[in-house]
């Protein structure tokens, strides 16, 4: 439904210090200068990394540096990885590089080792980075606490024994919408996101609403982050169609086709989970079939827009009509 990795980004963003306090095991400690650094865009055989920040600790300039994970990395081992972040950092800025890696679902990361061993008599090599489960950390301490960047992550977080996941996730709302932000409806929003990871997006919506009274707001911005993703995952499927279909018919084709049909294929997925969260969960079933028949894009995103504003079934149904007149 969203781009986890992009809603931690953000929040990262937005309050640097408390992911450097993170790093430090929140120890008493003089944080000071943080700068956010913008890392360049990766190249075809390089990855970028998630988050980069430049803080001054105890008067020492050093590199603290985050990567998320939703699940474990399938693609290249997470740990050399790791190890190609570290080496590119202190070869980029010259100083202390402190590496984490934070997973988001609960069974993500179990195997991550938190460093990178190469053992070759002579050619030794050992990096090692911190590993955060967001399943191992106490909630209750964090929303002690209030960071304002890590509270959007507590409904992932370990809860007390004793409170259900739904008293959990009440709580977790609550200590949000307490803290001073600028952009209320953004920062939970983010939390939504990130907590549908275990909780169903109803029951997350129904407990904002019924502590915030942000449910409108938060189902916009759940949409739109849905809409952000498909744009990205039509990007993503479109370069990967494009280089299969290159070696026969050219890797332009190939990348405008892929990114055409990825689109179309999320913003029909995107459409009919507004149309569930926002009206009955039985609309999916009822508009898929004529639905599914619409190749326009534009039209797509008019339906989608047309989801997120209808109250009933009956207004969704006549804005669907008159596009197919």
């Amino acid at each position: 439904m969203a781009n986890f990795d992009t809603a931690s980004k953000k929040i990262a963003e937005i309050s640097p210090k408390d992911f450097v306090g993170l790093c430090f095991g929140f120890e008493t400690i003089d944080i000071t200068d943080i700068e956010l650094i913008q890392p360049e865009q990766p190249t075809v055989d390089m990855r970028q990394a998630d988050v980069i920040i430049k803080a001054e600790i105890n008067g020492k300039q050093v590199i603290v540096h985050f990567e998320f994970q939703t699940t474990d990395s399938s693609e290249i081992d997470m740990s050399l990885r790791m190890a190609g972040y570290i080496v590119r950092l202190i070869e980029t800025y010259g100083l202390e590089v402190y590496s984490n890696v934070i997973y988001l679902r609960p069974d993500a990361g179990r195997r991550d080792p938190g460093q990178f061993v190469q053992n070759i008599a002579g050619h030794e090599v050992l990096t090692r980075y911190k590993v955060f489960r967001l399943i191992e950390i106490d909630g209750q301490s964090i929303l002690e606490a209030k960071p304002m960047g890590l509270l959007p992550f507590t409904p992932l977080m370990k809860r007390p024994k004793e409170v259900s996941a739904e008293a959990w996730l009440r709580r977790c709302v609550q200590t949000a919408d307490s803290v001073n932000v600028d952009n209320k409806t953004v920062y939970l929003g983010t939390l939504a996101v990130l907590g549908s990871l275990v909780y169903e997006p109803e029951t997350i919506l129904n407990i904002i609403s019924e502590e915030t009274m942000e449910r409108p707001s938060i189902s916009e911005h759940f949409a739109a982050e849905a809409l952000q993703q498909g744009i990205e995952q039509g990007i993503e499927q479109g370069i990967e169609q494009g280089i299969e279909q290159g070696i026969e018919q050219g890797i332009e084709q190939g990348i405008e086709q892929g990114i055409e049909q990825g689109a179309r294929e999320r913003a029909l997925k995107d459409i009919l989970e507004v149309l569930t969260l926002r009206l009955k969960p039985y609309a999916a079933t009822v508009f898929k079939p004529t639905l599914e028949t619409i190749d326009d894009l534009d039209r797509l995103a008019q339906l989608h827009r047309a989801a997120i504003l209808a109250e009933t079934l009956d207004d969704f149904a006549q804005v669907l009509t008159e596009n197919s007149n």
